[in-house]
């Protein structure tokens, strides 16, 4: 069976279904390098206006406004002046939800460390630029590959959201428990894991 876009339905899902869905699709950016295509090993979900952890708990605002927009379209926003990270708009439009992609496995012409979500950004050279990009287009889209490789799917409490109160608690972290490229693995851990002839273990790594 052939590579297969994800569709604008597929985005238009339950957020928390679609986080966890978009585990072992490809992400595939046609940009200054060429095709670079990552395998998803790690999501969060973000459900605003409610969720204090979320952007869009703050209103619609020029930053927020393609969160509230139509699903299946790029949010892509700066944090400390320097990381570019990339959001999926999920839900119907008009509902602020969004799920932020935070691990990848190299798959095809990426060469750069791609264990937290600004650094698959910069490894995919995915920037403000895209920000608000048709994910159907044919710059930046996700795909469900020919060779599709079901996750070990694990889930646990989003990252760096502290200050959202409750929220903070949501276990809405989903990430593949056989990937050394899930940001929580230590870099010993990934280190034994990707060196050659360790044998398994793999699915011991990212239980965090």
């Amino acid at each position: 069976m052939p590579a297969t876009k994800l569709s604008r339905e597929f985005y238009a899902r339950e957020t928390l279904l679609v986080a966890r869905d978009l585990l072992g699709m490809h992400l595939i950016h046609d940009g200054p390098e060429g095709e670079q295509v990552g395998r998803i090993v790690e999501t969060e979900a973000y459900k605003g206006p409610h969720d204090l952890a979320a952007h869009s708990s703050r209103g619609r605002t020029r930053r927020t406004e393609v969160m509230f927009g139509p699903p299946g379209h790029a949010y892509v926003y700066l944090i400390y002046g320097f990381w570019n990270c990339l959001n999926i708009v999920t839900a119907a439009d008009g509902t602020p939800h969004a799920v932020l992609l935070r691990g990848l496995e190299p798959v095809k012409g990426i060469s750069s460390t791609t264990h937290g979500p600004g650094l698959l950004c910069r490894a995919l050279h995915i920037d403000r630029s895209l920000n608000g990009a048709d994910l159907l287009g044919s710059t930046l889209w996700l795909e469900k590959p020919a060779r599709y490789r079901p996750p070990e799917v694990a889930r646990a409490t989003r990252i760096g959201v502290d200050y959202a109160g409750d929220w903070a608690k949501k276990p809405w972290r989903f990430y593949d428990g056989d990937s050394p490229y899930v940001s929580t693995v230590s870099a010993a851990a990934r280190r034994r894991a990707l060196t050659p002839d360790v044998g398994p273990g793999r699915a011991r790594l990212a239980r965090k």
